[in-house]
């Protein structure tokens, strides 16, 4: 029996807690699981089991082994999967997670490539304004905006993004450009709560953080709402650039106050697979990573 075999049965006899119960599982004799515990003790020169006519325990030493062999057996059997998926076509259900406008308006074009690609994965999407667990809520890939705490998970970074501020040119024209963030108290603000849950936007004056109280006459829930406020001539909203990235070029909004803004803020592609993910996860981290990386150059 070869070590890969021997770890199994030895794993066996842990986890059934007998060497009866253990041939059982794996469809072989007793003495066949014995040999193989015996073999991996003679190798190693350390007691795994303690034996007895009652009961079968692990020794420390046993129980830190079975640790190890657990994990290289797990890596053992992602490896071969992952080998044998190589040239197999993507299947299965692919749930992802994203910021509910960012999901909608560049998540969604690369999910619906990826559906004509692998006519046999089914995507599930979670565009919602919260950060969901991967781990306890079972998704396999999230966009991310902001800084990602200290985690296991994997992350590849696609770009970044800006929060700016922006207002209409008739607002400007009617009412002034401020030049500096105090001079927005003089001026009528437009806030999203799903964006700005306190009434102040933050600054950096040189390397000074700056804080600025807020009295908006206009709040908004959406970002959406306060980007068609801000187009109307309502008064000044800020907004992540990549939403209001058009309206910006074509002139319809101008930036105000980008001397005084804060860094950009990351965009991720985070996953919880290791080394070797399923293809349908890997397929589709691939094509969102390329098209973010694409569309964060227009930011």
């Amino acid at each position: 029996m070869d070590r890969f075999q021997s770890m199994t049965a030895f794993l066996a006899v842990v986890d059934t807690g007998g060497f009866a119960s253990a041939a059982r599982r794996l469809k072989v004799s007793p003495s066949v699981v014995t040999r193989a515990v015996s073999d991996l003790e003679e190798r190693l020169g350390v007691r795994l089991l303690t034996r007895t006519t009652r009961f079968v325990r692990v020794t420390e030493a046993g129980t830190a082994y079975a640790d190890s062999c657990r994990r290289i057996l797990a890596e053992l059997e992602e490896a071969d999967e992952h080998a044998a998926s190589a040239h197999a076509a993507p299947r299965g259900r692919l749930t992802l997670t994203a910021p509910v406008n960012f999901g909608r308006m560049h998540v969604l074009p690369v999910v619906h490539d990826y559906l004509g690609r692998f006519p046999e994965v089914d995507v599930n999407c979670w565009f919602v304004d919260r950060v969901v667990s991967l781990v306890d809520e079972g998704v396999d890939v999230a966009v991310r905006i902001g800084d990602l705490p200290d985690s296991s998970l994997q992350a590849i970074r696609v770009g970044s993004v800006r929060q700016v501020l922006c207002a209409s040119p008739a607002y400007l024209a009617s009412h002034g450009l401020p030049q500096r963030p105090q001079e927005l108290a003089q001026h009528t603000t437009i806030t999203a709560s799903g964006l700005t849950s306190t009434p102040e936007w933050r600054f950096l004056e040189g390397d000074k953080a700056l804080a600025v109280r807020l009295q908006p006459r206009l709040m908004s829930m959406t970002n959406e709402a306060a980007a068609d406020c801000a187009l109307a001539g309502q008064g000044i909203t800020r907004l992540p650039l990549y939403q209001i990235a058009k309206p910006v070029q074509d002139g319809a909004l101008r930036l105000v106050l980008e001397p005084f803004e804060r860094p950009p803020l990351p965009i991720h592609v985070v996953h919880r697979e290791g080394r070797h993910a399923a293809h349908r996860v890997r397929a589709f981290i691939d094509m969102a990573v390329d098209a973010l990386r694409v569309a964060a150059l227009k930011w």
